[in-house]
């Protein structure tokens, strides 16, 4: 009895705290804190993670894992720790409000704030900090070092400035020489190029006071026409600083631009440029040899050097770099440069003239460079020799336009878009430093190139679209031929002309595997014997996402991993891992031992080593796992040679993040959230844990909200389950305004935590439940040629559902949604009344319309997405004209009734915004409620938080006059006229 008391006692308590809690607001977006980066010191005796708020000033945590104490640094970022764990090094922000005023200011850039760097010694408590760094770098596996790149200096106020008799000078003679030289060009006879002599004459009057100075007035004349051929004075370099973290030694090195540690910390690359008002300089690639501590000079006088690349033991260097041409040459090419330990200089082991690079083609500069990892191979890239631009002709005689053909491999605004990208597309070829050998392996036709072993194999996998690209206008995908091509005489075998999947090399390169989703099933090409097996094929277990509903077929479940020397196959089903043989030979093994289906669990791998490359026999791997039906998540271990069930480590009503795991040593660190919380955790073994942060603590003075999953029986009979959202202080007296969120299938998330945040095109479910609202987030199930009447089916449903609820008041319901979301709210206030308000951000209104029109941020025309995605129409326009009218709201306008919010951005790359215009036209001209938001120049969503924090304030006042009776602002009762833009927002309400 005294225990039931006790009990109900706290309940009360509870409840009458949470009715004294106030609801969030606008106002705490910006200060809300979350967890950032996090990672572990090589030893695990280290921890270093960030909690952030969303605008302004974060903190950096360096945590001892065995006594528990911390280091924080304001404004902390972007931590490296040494391969050592002795020391971690970080960028420090400049001060939020600081960073803030420059910009109010409209400071240039070389006037901002600027980051400095932090170093700390694990362990101690030293901490250094160094002001004006702008990058910094410590080598990858080796220890001992850090180097630094310091900001360019500001310009010294101190240098004199020119007098005002000397500026009336300077200006009465450029007057004078205009004058004189117009009067003279204007009674030349032919076709000279008058504004081009004009602006000689005008430099060379200036050159009269430039002979002879000493340089400090100089800048006040520098190009002033835009016609000075001088270096590009933005890459002129600072000072880098080269730090012996064990003795303290340092060392400097002038004007650098570059520099790049080898991975295990034996070499030092440097960039030098000349000073770009030394006309006598040189810039120069230098390597400084960290244990002999003596600097070698590489390549000294080149206008370009890019793409270094190191090999696996920092003992070849090779780069491409241009030194013959002037700076504004209308062609340059570059060369592949090769240097070792030993060498005087770096030698040319490539140029466009070296046999084995094809006729017409070039070094590029931007092609990857990349040793193999046993370091006998270099593969670099090359192209085409672009032609010369023809200097003759004028810009603004020529036609400007874009041609369409039937033919070309991809539309003309998908070519547009990936422009920059195909000027710069370089080819895969391969040099043997040591044998003078150079070999073309990548052409057009074959222009995706991966490596087998890391290079050491003796072939290559090669993969081309060409040729297959036209239909994926309406398939949504590409066909891919593949081959494997030999290094040496670059003799081929073709895997496939026309594959549905791509091909992927085992790691240690003896087979080649790929998926097959129209045969649903793995299969593997045996690069010693040629075999082609279906290694899957006696697995009788769906290897694909069996709840596929769009009409395409359905993608795979994934894979695992191999083990060792290629020996076996990992390939996961919905719920469980298999083992297979790459041969075909043995039957495939259910690792999991069918515990997964069994108990509707999902587990997939962990990789906590980005290194790993197969598993090694006996190793445990980690499996994180999530419940089909609880929603519940785990971590659990898994024995790759053992038919068992998993050993849970740790599994409930939360979600896990992937862990980050030390290189060294048995430590993880993990967040663990719900709905009322997410905090970093580390753990020894991910079965006892240790919180280290309380984020949380920053809302226990607000109504919060709480997570339940809901059933339902759906219009066609079948169950559904939807994301319930309450308010903390919910009381089951009151009668709650719901509003409907939904997109597709969100009832997995279930645990994750929400933060307030600015919206980005949707309602923030923090804020509007703790303002007193219930949201409610149904999944969506489709029928292929149904997806309004499938929103329709789910939504409605579970509205009329929640309807019955004493605690709802379902004369104030609304729905909202986002893109694909937007198009279903738009299609369900054509199909019924019982909402009083919608909102529809970026929906597709005329699917007749859309169908044909491009996707603008990345110029791919829409049918596939209505006849293989997610629109799930699975019929051209022409077959079942029918459906797409049927399915676009805008051919029922006359039927809606609901008030109606569309927010469609002029710049949206994934919907044109003219289909929300085509629906406000229509809802207009039929006298409809209907509003628009238009953000300028933003995208499908909401980039710029400016707009975010607009559209959060909008949306609840909007939601709150239709559903709570507030009184309307400025905007939803009068607009915001053109005249008022940038003056009054709207944003007031009534008194």
């Amino acid at each position: 009895m005294r225990n039931l008391c006790t009990a109900l006692l706290l309940f009360a308590t509870a409840a009458v705290t949470a009715q004294q809690k106030k609801p969030l607001t606008h106002d705490v977006y910006d200060s809300w804190r979350s967890v950032g980066e996090r990672q572990l010191s090589n030893d695990g005796k280290f921890a270093v993670y960030a909690v952030n708020p969303q605008e302004g000033d974060g903190n950096l945590t360096i945590r001892n894992m065995a006594t528990g104490s911390n280091i924080i640094v304001g404004r902390g970022a972007d931590a490296q720790i040494s391969s050592d764990s002795r020391f971690v090094s970080f960028q420090i922000k400049p001060p939020f409000k600081e960073t803030r005023q420059a910009r109010i200011k409209k400071k240039k850039a070389d006037e901002m704030p600027k980051d400095s760097l932090g170093i700390a010694l694990l362990g101690t408590d030293s901490l250094v900090k160094i002001p004006l760094v702008k990058s910094f770098k410590i080598p990858e596996k080796g220890a001992g070092w850090l180097a630094y790149l310091a900001e360019k200096p500001k310009a010294d106020s101190s240098r004199k400035k020119l007098s005002d008799s000397l500026k009336l000078k300077i200006d009465a003679l450029v007057k004078l020489a205009d004058s004189v030289i117009r009067r003279s060009l204007d009674s030349v006879k032919g076709n000279i190029d008058k504004e081009q002599m004009l602006r000689a004459a005008r430099k060379a009057a200036r050159e009269i006071y430039r002979k002879g100075d000493d340089g400090t007035e100089e800048d006040a004349f520098a190009d002033a026409e835009g016609d000075d051929t001088g270096t590009d004075k933005t890459k002129d370099g600072t000072d880098l600083t080269l730090k012996n973290m064990n003795s303290g030694e340092e060392k400097t090195f002038k004007l650098v631009t570059e520099y790049i540690f080898d991975k295990k910390g034996s070499r030092l690359l440097i960039e030098t440029r000349k000073n770009s008002k030394d006309s006598t300089g040189k810039s120069y690639v230098l390597i400084h040899d960290l244990q002999r501590n003596v600097t070698d000079t590489v390549m000294k006088g080149f206008n370009d050097a890019q793409q270094f690349a190191f090999d696996e033991d920092g003992m070849q260097l090779s780069f491409v770099a241009e030194r013959d041409s002037a700076v504004k040459a209308l062609q340059k090419f570059y060369r592949l440069w090769y240097y070792k330990p030993g060498n005087d200089s770096a030698t040319v082991l490539a140029d466009r003239n070296t046999g084995g690079i094809a006729s017409g083609f070039t070094i590029s500069e931007n092609g990857e460079l990349k040793f193999s990892k046993d370091g006998k191979k270099l593969f670099f890239g090359t192209a085409a020799v672009p032609p010369v631009k023809d200097t003759n002709l004028v810009d603004f005689e020529l036609a400007k336009l874009d041609v369409w053909t039937y033919h070309d491999d991809y539309l003309q605004p998908q070519q547009i878009k990936q422009l920059s990208k195909e000027l710069k597309r370089s080819y895969t070829a391969v040099a043997f430093p040591e044998e003078n050998k150079v070999v073309q392996l990548g052409t057009d036709s074959s222009e995706t190139i991966t490596l087998i072993n890391e290079g050491n194999a003796d072939f290559i996998l090669a993969q081309s679209t060409k040729g297959n690209r036209i239909a994926s206008q309406w398939e949504g995908r590409t066909l891919t031929a593949a081959y494997l091509i030999n290094v040496r005489d670059r003799s081929s075998r073709t895997l496939s002309k026309k594959a549905l999947g791509a091909f992927i090399a085992s790691p240690m390169g003896k087979y080649i595997y790929w998926y097959d989703p129209a045969q649903e099933h793995y299969f593997t090409y045996n690069i010693a014997t040629g075999a082609v097996r279906n290694i899957s094929e006696k697995i009788k277990a769906p290897l694909y996402n069996t709840e596929n509903d769009v009409p395409d077929f359905p993608a795979s479940a994934g894979t695992t991993g191999w083990t060792k020397d290629d020996r076996f196959f990992l390939v996961n089903d919905e719920y469980d891992i298999w083992r297979t043989d790459p041969d075909g030979v043995n039957m495939p093994v259910n690792l999991t031992n069918g515990y997964g289906r069994k108990n509707k669990i999902n587990f997939d791998y962990i990789k906590t080593d980005k290194d790993k490359r197969f598993f090694e026999p006996g190793e445990k791997i980690l499996l994180r796992s999530l419940g089909k039906t609880d929603k519940h998540t785990g971590f659990w271990s898994l024995k790759i040679d053992e038919t068992a069930n998993p050993v849970m480590l740790r599994s409930g009503p939360f979600s896990l993040s992937a862990p980050v795991k030390a290189k060294d040593a048995d430590a993880y660190l993990f967040t663990k959230g719900s709905i009322s919380s997410s905090e970093l955790f580390s753990s020894p073994d991910l079965i006892s844990a240790v919180q280290l942060t309380d984020v949380s603590m920053q809302q226990k003075d607000y109504n919060w909200l709480t997570a339940e999953l809901m059933h339902w029986k759906m219009f066609d009979g079948k169950m559904s389950e939807a994301l319930l959202f309450k308010p903390e202080n919910f009381d089951p007296n009151k009668k709650y305004p719901v509003i409907f969120y939904f997109y597709e299938r969100n009832s997995n998330t279930l645990f994750n935590y929400r933060s307030p945040a600015p919206s980005a095109s949707t309602i923030n479910i923090p804020y509007f439940v703790s303002n007193g609202y219930i949201v409610c987030d149904p999944d969506i199930y489709y029928k292929t040629g149904e997806p309004g009447e499938s929103a329709y089916n789910s939504v409605v449903s579970a509205a009329k559902y929640l309807s019955k609820m004493p605690w709802v008041d379902s004369t104030r319901m609304a729905i909202q949604g986002q893109s694909w979301g937007g198009y279903q709210v738009a299609y369900l206030v054509s199909r019924t009344n019982i909402f009083r308000a919608a909102g529809a951000g970026a929906p597709v209104s005329n699917m007749t319309s859309a169908y044909g029109g491009m996707r603008w941020g990345t110029g791919v025309n829409r049918e596939f997405q209505y006849e293989k995605g997610q629109s799930r129409i699975g019929a051209t326009l022409w077959q079942r004209p029918d459906l797409y009218i049927k399915n676009s709201p805008l051919f029922s306008a006359d039927k809606i009734n609901t008030p109606l919010l569309l927010m469609h951005n002029d710049a949206d790359g994934a919907v044109p915004w003219y289909q929300s215009i085509e629906l406000f036209t229509a809802m207009r001209r039929l006298g409809k409620k209907v509003w628009m938001l238009q953000y300028n120049g933003e995208d499908h969503n909401l980039v710029e938080r400016k707009n975010r924090k607009d559209l959060s304030v909008r949306l609840s006042q909007f939601f709150d006059y239709w559903l709570k009776d507030a009184k309307p602002a400025e905007w939803i009762k009068s607009g915001v006229p053109a005249t008022q833009k940038g003056i009054n927002w709207g944003l007031k309400t009534e008194e």
